[in-house]
């Protein structure tokens, strides 16, 4: 990352204003010094939001798997075969879910309820149109109520929107995210598998130019 920053032209470097960024301390320190070691440049970080929804998402789903342990020991056999296919759905966002898809999970496991709709809720949070102050302020009330329902499965995430708050709530100012970035590395990656064999690098850009433009210019 240093060795990358460092080779982004004087002419281009006060044209920088924010970066995106996943948790890693090593970006956001080498971002850190690269703004300080250069008076023109004043960079805002900002944590990526769809890698905290990653963390806070995977909490409920480690919850999801500890129910779905419980179930299998306490349920007889054909009762919890019929179940076991309608706790997937969880994973799902709120307005994706059937009626009879609610009904069914939360009945058996309403603890996932709970856990469900605080993920749900913050995930609202993050699509409305808050100033950093007011997501600030959300974020922390959300805090308190995750603690006050005494659920466990968010205990890593508080920890690491603790550590991170302000880089987190940076994403409101601009609602910048790395969306672009990462889709465009998956779309690199399933085609370099498609294209097992290739040498040439210029044949390699050539494909990637035909996929992401190749529609629009030619279909």
């Amino acid at each position: 990352m240093r060795q990358f920053l460092n080779t982004i032209p004087p002419h281009l470097r006060a044209t920088l204003h924010t970066v995106c960024t996943d948790m890693w301390d090593g970006y956001v320190n080498a971002v850190q010094e690269f703004a300080t070691a250069h008076a023109d440049v004043t960079l805002a970080v900002v944590i990526d939001r769809f890698h905290v929804a990653k963390h806070y998402r995977d909490g409920v789903d480690q919850l999801r798997k500890r129910e779905c342990r419980r179930l299998k020991e306490e349920l007889p056999g054909a009762e919890y075969a019929e179940l076991k296919d309608v706790l997937w759905p969880l994973r799902k966002n709120h307005w994706d879910l059937t009626p009879e898809e609610r009904l069914r999970l939360f009945t058996y496991a309403p603890t996932l309820k709970v856990a469900y709709t605080l993920r749900e809720e913050l995930t609202a949070i993050f699509e409305l149109p808050l100033t950093q102050a007011q997501a600030k302020k959300r974020l922390l009330k959300w805090c308190a109520k995750v603690r006050h329902s005494a659920l466990t499965c968010f205990d890593p995430f508080l920890k690491t929107l603790t550590n991170w708050l302000d880089e987190i709530v940076n994403y409101f100012a601009e609602r910048r995210s790395s969306g672009f970035v990462e889709g465009l590395n998956n779309k690199i990656k399933t085609l370099k598998r498609r294209c097992y064999g290739i040498s040439r690098v210029t044949t390699l850009f050539q494909r990637l130019y035909l996929d992401l433009e190749g529609y629009r210019r030619f279909a």
